[in-house]
């Protein structure tokens, strides 16, 4: 397997950028299928989320495999191959694994640590399953990647980084207000991350707290657990001309703060300073908000950064010596693996020596003692396999060393293993395989 990835983050691409080449969940299976079917592309998966797309691929051959990623990620988006090849990142083999498991684990997530990331890494290996586009090598990848995502969840603290990540910007909000209590507060949006920055708004003694969600319920919900008071979106403007500080986080694909809502509800403050606080992925609040006197918008970009540059993120140190472990398992493994046809040919041929020769011997000895001639063969099997024993486990030891296939193929060339036989045994079932349910 030669493993490349293609693809860009919110760490290579302006918002607006991932934004237009996300590939939406309808359209992913004809989409990795597409990929899979590049003359260069032998396997596919594609990982699509809010700040990631992603193509990891076996390729036949690197440049001419990883142009047809480029081409097939620029004709998505709708743009020239040169207008997206400045914001993409290219890795290949070993670096693809580092690279992999770091975002299962939420290393590379905009909001760092995240657990979400891991449904969506399965979501995307079973959606190149039933597209027919995903083989051995890269089905053992992702399951490696999903299995080291859920060892780093259960071992170190890194899911405490959403934490830290409102309150990074609550701090912040806190600066420039001169402090947040007895602040009049809103939150947009009632899931985990909002939950979060109302419990953070409370104990920070916030005067009011307000939380506006399109599904009233869900509101209604946050708030009686905060001691705040729910709205709809229908009073959203309403809301934004009485707030101090406004966190918005939302799953919804627009602007939900938009700018002449924004612009509407400013007018009526007097002057007074405010703060948005835009913790979704795709952005909540429009950025010309930012053009509004008195209005400071910090987004996700802003405080993952910042959160990384103060060290602020737990456990990270853990996470990221977890990650080393398993690349350097999987990649010793996968050497060792490889090695693995040219070991089962060797002892297939040996097997096929040892019953020739006692089929000679039985020509030639008939009528012997059944006793005496299964004592023969057992002698033979163990001389056989003593010889054999020293050179294919430490062929196998060797093969995780650099350059240590080549071992492996002395082997195969000192013995004239037939090349048949080896790509057989190379050539795994596929037929059966299983997407492994991730359990955090």
């Amino acid at each position: 397997m030669s493993v490349a990835v293609v693809g860009m983050s919110h760490r290579t691409a302006p918002v607006a950028l991932l934004e237009r080449s996300a590939v939406g969940p309808d359209a992913l299976p004809g989409f990795t299928a597409s990929v899979a079917a590049a003359p260069h592309v032998a396997e596919a998966v594609v990982l699509s989320t809010c700040n990631r797309v992603e193509v990891y691929a076996d390729v036949r051959a690197f440049h001419a495999g990883v142009g047809e990623l480029t081409a097939a990620l620029a004709e998505s988006a709708g743009l020239a191959v040169d207008r997206l090849t400045p914001h993409l990142y290219v890795h290949y083999e070993d670096r693809v694994v580092q690279h992999l498991f770091e975002t299962s684990c939420g290393l590379d997530s905009m909001v760092l640590g995240e657990a979400q990331i891991l449904g969506q890494v399965r979501d995307a290996l079973r959606v190149a399953q039933d597209a027919g586009s995903v083989g051995r090598g890269l089905h053992e990848l992702f399951q490696r990647a999903l299995r080291v995502g859920k060892r780093v969840h259960a071992e170190t603290g890194i899911d405490r980084a959403g934490s830290a990540l409102v309150s990074l910007g609550l701090d912040l909000a806190g600066g420039a207000l001169d402090g947040l209590s007895g602040r009049r507060a809103l939150v947009v949006g009632a899931g985990s991350m909002s939950a979060l920055a109302a419990a953070h708004l409370v104990r920070a003694g916030v005067g009011e707290l307000v939380v506006a969600n399109r599904t009233r319920a869900h509101a209604d919900r946050l708030a009686a657990s905060t001691g705040g008071r729910a709205v709809g979106l229908d009073a959203l403007e309403t809301e934004l001309r009485r707030a101090d500080v406004v966190v918005a986080c939302t799953g919804a694909t627009g602007f939900v703060v938009r700018h002449d809502v924004m612009g509407r509800a400013h007018a009526g403050r007097d002057g007074r300073p405010q703060v948005l606080l835009d913790l979704a992925l795709p952005r909540d609040v429009d950025p010309e908000v930012l053009a509004l006197p008195g209005v400071t918008l910090v987004d996700l970009e802003e405080l993952g950064a910042l959160l990384v540059e103060q060290d602020r993120a737990p456990d990270l140190e853990a996470v990221r010596v977890i990650v080393a472990e398993e690349v350097a398992a999987y990649l010793a493994e996968r050497q060792s693996a490889r090695v693995a046809p040219t070991v089962v040919a060797l002892r297939a041929m040996a097997e096929e020596v040892v019953v020739a020769e006692l089929a000679r011997f039985d020509g030639r000895a008939a009528g012997l003692d059944p006793a005496v001639r299964g004592e023969v063969e057992r002698t033979v099997r163990r001389v056989v396999d003593k010889l054999l024993h020293a050179p294919t486990v430490r062929v196998k030891e060797l093969a995780a060393e650099p350059q240590g296939l080549a071992y492996a193929e002395v082997l195969h060339a000192l013995f004239d293993l037939d090349p048949a036989r080896y790509r057989a045994v190379a050539v795994a079932d596929l037929h059966a395989v299983e997407v492994e349910e991730p359990r955090w």
